[in-house]
């Protein structure tokens, strides 16, 4: 894939994947789009020499796989990670709220927010409605209201004369987004069934019976600076990483069995069934290696390339990088490095990438944080933990992590895409002596 056509096909990702659930949907779609055949976990497995499969779990966890060789064990695995989880606002099961004349949303934070960013935002609403059809059947399907219902507006600076001088929002009080005046009547479960009658003509409903519903921002993702070098967008942690692992799978030649694993709930812990501290992956790794001694000669023929975004310096705030590690936007992918295991790279895995990097005289940066400073941490450890497969973690700079909005390099993610296929075609990793 071209550069140019690459950014163009990011760019729609971006803008149909609000939620982990349309994410996972979109990867669904183009699998299938390229003759991936989809597995269900509840059914009996057949996979067969030279064929290409995914599975979902839970709607919002996807795993892809390329099948060239089924011995697995002499083989092993080019795994790429990452997770389709961002930060947002999520709305309470009782989420209506009413106060002082407005129809508002009650809201519970997900992840680490960068909650003031959220305000004065044209915001919309989508996810996952779980309802009751007429003939007694229980079915989820996926919402996406598209445009801005909602709003969360700022407090004007007469009513707040020392904003400048220090900023907090209160997110029981303080970000509940309005959607109209008390004058117009709202039912919110109402509202879903118009919504999904509008989008599913075919589906005959007889009442809501839950959801799991996100506000996100309808500002469409773009191209931008002085010569379009900068993708800015909602959601690039780590939305932006799904979309290059699954890029590069599809245009991988297959050489090697080839895995692409995207979690939900990394921003906050992965410690469910389908998040990466969850028994997803080796799940699925033991249905296609199930003889336990061929299991772990297959990981331990393998490397996962943990993928989620890396702080770029940011020209403003020199000062929260240390000098020597200070990763620059348009310069490369950045190996990830923590002495205590924050991140999983080890001097062996972060050797195979770069020399794959060379090949593709693609540059690699380095992040190490301040020794004064805490370290976040990605599904690398807890993927390598739960498996014992060699890993790397990267991540392309970006700045304003977290965000509703946040900043990367449209040449960092074509760059990577290229590293990554060219990983998955690579057999040989790491030479040992018997």
């Amino acid at each position: 894939m071209e550069y140019s056509s690459f950014n163009n096909s990011l760019l729609s990702f971006l803008q149909a994947s609000p939620t982990p659930f349309h994410a996972t949907d979109s990867m669904r779609r183009a699998l299938l789009a390229k003759g991936f055949v989809e597995l269900f976990e509840a059914d009996d497995w057949v996979i067969e020499e030279g064929k290409q499969y995914f599975v979902t779990r839970n709607e919002s966890s996807l795993i892809a796989f390329t099948a060239p060789s089924l011995n697995f064990s002499q083989t092993g695995w080019r795994m790429i990670g990452a997770h389709t989880d961002s930060p947002c606002l999520k709305l309470k099961p009782n989420a209506q709220v009413d106060r002082f004349g407005y129809h508002q949303l009650g809201v519970e934070v997900y992840g680490g927010v960068l909650l003031h960013t959220w305000l004065d935002r044209d915001l919309s609403i989508a996810g996952r409605v779980t309802l009751k059809t007429d003939n007694g059947e229980i079915v989820s399907r996926l919402v996406d209201f598209k445009d801005p219902i909602a709003v969360v507006p700022n407090l004007a600076i007469h009513l707040n004369r020392g904003v400048n001088d220090g900023f907090s929002v209160n997110p029981q009080e303080e970000i509940l987004p309005i959607l109209c005046g008390v004058e117009n009547e709202f039912d919110l479960h109402q509202l879903l069934i118009s919504q999904l009658e509008a989008q599913y003509t075919d589906l005959s409903m007889a009442s809501i019976l839950d959801f799991e519903l996100s506000l996100y921002d309808t500002q469409a993702p773009a191209l931008v600076g002085l010569h379009q070098e900068y993708i800015a967008s909602a959601r690039l942690d780590n939305l932006l990483s799904c979309f290059v692992g699954l890029q590069s799978l599809l245009d991988s030649d297959s050489r090697c069995p080839s895995l692409l694993i995207c979690t939900d709930h990394e921003e906050i812990g992965s410690l469910s069934a389908c998040g990466a501290n969850g028994p997803f992956l080796e799940d699925v790794l033991r249905r296609l290696t199930p003889n336990p001694e061929q299991y772990v000669q297959s990981i331990q023929r393998s490397m996962l390339v943990s993928a989620d975004n890396a702080h770029a310096l940011h020209p403003n705030y020199a000062n929260k990088h240390d000098k020597n590690h200070a990763p620059a936007i348009n310069k490369g992918a950045v190996i990830k490095v923590n002495a205590n295991q924050r991140y999983a790279t080890n001097s062996e895995t972060a050797s195979v990438y770069r020399d794959i990097a060379a090949e593709e005289n693609y540059d690699v940066q380095c992040f190490v944080v301040r020794s004064d400073m805490g370290c976040g941490s990605t599904i690398g450890p807890i993927t390598s933990g739960e498996i014992g497969v060699p890993t790397i973690d990267i991540g392309l700079p970006t700045f304003a992590m977290h965000s509703i909005r946040e900043l990367a390099g449209s040449h960092d993610a074509y760059g990577l895409y290229k590293v990554l296929a060219r990983f998955t075609q690579r057999t040989t990793l790491i030479s040992r002596s018997n």
